[in-house]
């Protein structure tokens, strides 16, 4: 099973569309589904400039994680019927122009912005399972599951690109706080665009 052990099949039945507050997961999913392209723009940026190098193993692995999430989040947006935002060609070269500017940097620069990145994105992903705790934790019980594995992942991601000498990257907090303004950005417009 792909994704940590996260199933990929469709969303059960048990969640039933009824009931569900519509604005609150109509966000988070196409928020989430827009980060999860992002990220996989952003990986295919870094295998673009390092694929060949003796990082690029590690960031292949770190992107098939993120496919994984992507196809996921592919079919809750069906089965919970959103709409992807209308950003999603802005994430489409923003994603691989990131990726790949940081790959140029090196391999110390690809895993800064994987640092910032996925810090980013499990902060926004506890947010979002803080909401659906107070909202509901067993009507979002699958939702949750989905969200806390792909977390975890992201976290775990986030420590690769620290044990692989993510701070040691030039400029690194710098380049770090600007990558994690962008992404606060693209968190706001993708949840409501």
């Amino acid at each position: 099973v792909p994704a940590g052990g996260v199933s990929l099949r469709r969303c059960s039945t048990r969640e039933s569309l009824e009931g569900v507050n519509r604005p609150v997961i109509d966000r988070i999913i196409r928020v989430d589904h827009a980060g999860e392209y992002g990220a996989n723009r952003i990986y295919a940026g870094q295998m673009a400039v390092l694929g060949r190098s003796s990082v690029g193993p590690v960031i292949q692995q770190m992107w098939n994680q993120e496919k994984d999430h992507l196809k996921k989040f592919n079919e809750l947006m069906v089965a919970y019927r959103v709409r992807p935002t209308v950003l999603l060609p802005f994430w489409n070269v923003a994603g691989f122009v990131l990726g790949a500017g940081s790959a140029l940097l090196g391999k110390k620069g690809a895993m800064a912005c994987t640092v910032a990145v996925e810090e980013s994105i499990s902060d926004h992903y506890n947010s979002q399972i803080r909401t659906l705790m107070e909202e509901d934790p067993e009507k979002y019980k699958e939702l949750l599951q989905v969200i806390k594995q792909f977390r975890d992942d992201e976290r775990e991601h986030h420590d690769i690109g620290l044990e692989h000498d993510a701070e040691a990257a030039p400029a690194y907090s710098v380049l770090k706080t600007a990558i994690q303004l962008g992404c606060k950005a693209a968190i706001f417009l993708s949840e409501r665009i």
